[in-house]
């Protein structure tokens, strides 16, 4: 969705000849990792935050354009529908207290781009799922201006042949007598716009990619555990990190008729472990057609027999409408290529601070569970990684996740025991200072001790605010503004109060 395309109407023709350059693209990959001819330097880190527009009200304000015009910052950029903007930061070595200036870089980008927001009538706000966002907020007349928005949407349903059914079912509040739930039909992608998250880039090299994906996949459901972000949406309370069955739900472009097939849906957890990072490409092109099959002129195999660096733009383009959890990236700069590995399961915010510590915790996890020893996936099913990413979305806290050696464990029981030990080795491992280290990992296990996530947070705060007599409607509201002063304020979300 990050390519920039032209309105217009696909043939058959271009479909077919799409699939071919695909299969061309591949074709020079697997050239290019069997020759060994990637950049692999010192690891590299790099983050997308994406940022939820609010008025004075804390109702989403659609004025993305007039926001970007204000901030006029190209780390800035456009997102799915005009209440969403994204930050791209720059990518760094990660070691010595690269995480610390991470932290201050965001800060101060994130301070200036909401002075001159506010300006312009707006706030910015780091939160996974809009709480104040309703139905009527899908229309389709609030996709952002981007020809690309409209034309992924008319996909979508071209694909599927009829509008998309979403149905979540909710996670009870304390007190409340029965749990709420969202069944509603929508005739656009919007309520994919919603689902406001942290990217999380790690560079790799080819021959390791393999590793850090399944650690990747097998750490997915710890770190939803952790940060859940997302528990109310169109008024309602749902699960804790409700972005996950929403994605999965907004962008699925199988009817029912399909799913009862077994079709694979186009936001994938995926099925098995790999061997090599070709896998997920080659899955990505055998299972899942074009949605936007734009061809340019390369021919990868020629490029490559000159000596030069494709673009493989086909590939990256199929690549980018496969919303895979942990998403393979191929890209170029400076001249050479890489290999990244994106994770997305991760929501926005609460606090900069908060953001950090979940990229240190995931970054230094990562890097001890890819080198050990013995592998966690050939101990594990990969149904239980699948099924931990979802009961941890769900429950939060209150998940029971699976880990081998272990057996069925809370997520904070997990973390203090076993997983912090190991992000700091990680994280030490690539030279992260120690007193780094112990302030973003301090973060973490006080999020543990306390049971405390934004989600929690959040949904404690709605709470108490309709016990004392406010409305729904008043409570997601008055709990955003508090959100936003404290998010403001910077502290992590565990030391909150409600």
């Amino acid at each position: 969705m990050g390519e920039d395309v032209e309105q217009r109407k696909f043939t058959r023709q271009d479909r077919h000849r799409f699939r071919q350059k695909v299969q061309d693209c591949l074709d020079a990959l697997g050239t290019m990792l069997a020759d060994n001819t990637f950049d692999v330097g010192e690891p590299k880190i790099g983050m997308e935050v994406e940022l939820n527009l609010v008025d004075d009200d804390m109702a989403p304000a659609m004025a993305n354009a007039t926001v970007l015009d204000a901030i006029a910052d190209p780390d800035y950029q456009t997102e799915l529908g005009q209440f969403n903007i994204e930050i791209n930061v720059e990518p760094r070595p990660l070691h010595g207290d690269s995480i610390s200036v991470l932290e201050a870089d965001l800060r101060r980008s994130l301070n200036s781009a909401n002075e001159r927001a506010r300006r312009a009538g707006s706030r910015l706000v780091m939160i996974g799922m809009l709480p104040t966002l309703t139905e009527k907020h899908f229309e389709h007349r609030w996709l952002s201006a981007n020809p690309r928005y409209d034309l992924l949407n008319q996909q979508i349903f071209a694909a599927r042949g009829e509008d998309i059914e979403l149905q979540i079912s909710g996670v009870r509040l304390p007190g409340a007598a029965a749990p709420e739930d969202l069944s509603t039909i929508t005739d656009t992608i919007l309520p994919e716009a919603a689902c406001t998250s942290v990217q999380l880039h790690l560079q790799v090299a080819p021959d390791e990619f393999a590793a850090y994906w399944n650690g990747a996949q097998a750490l997915a459901g710890v770190q939803v555990a952790l940060a859940a972000n997302s528990p109310f949406l169109a008024g309602r309370a749902l699960w804790h990190e409700t972005r996950i069955p929403l994605f999965e739900q907004a962008t699925d472009t199988r009817p029912q008729e399909l799913k009862n097939q077994g079709v694979r849906p186009r936001v994938w957890f995926g099925e098995r472990w790999i061997t090599s990072i070709f896998d997920l490409f080659e899955e990505n092109s055998r299972y899942f057609p074009a949605l936007l099959p734009v061809c340019s002129d390369e021919d990868p195999k020629e490029v490559l027999a000159q000596g030069g660096t494709p673009d493989l733009s086909e590939l990256r383009m199929h690549n980018g409408t496969v919303y895979r959890w942990n998403r393979p990236i191929y890209d170029r700069t400076g001249g050479g290529h890489h290999i990244r590995l994106e994770n997305r399961v991760l929501p926005a915010g609460p606090s900069v601070v908060d953001t950090l510590a979940d990229a240190a915790f995931y970054y230094g996890t990562l890097r001890t569970l890819a080198e050990a020893d013995r592998p966690l996936w050939t101990q594990m099913s990969y149904d239980a990684a699948v099924e931990n990413l979802h009961s941890a979305a769900r429950s939060g806290f209150d998940a029971r996740l699976y880990w081998p050696e272990v057996g069925w464990v809370s997520p904070q029981e997990l973390v203090l025991r076993r997983l912090l030990p190991m992000a700091d080795a990680g994280l030490a491992a690539y030279g992260v200072d120690s007193s780094v280290r112990d302030r973003y990992l301090g973060v973490i296990e006080g999020r543990c001790l306390r049971k405390v996530s934004g989600s929690v947070w959040q949904r404690n705060a709605v709470v108490d605010r309709e016990r004392a007599g406010d409305s729904r409607d008043a409570a997601l509201a008055g709990m955003l503004g508090d959100y936003v002063t404290l998010m403001d304020e910077g502290s992590p979300v565990h030391t909150w109060a409600v």
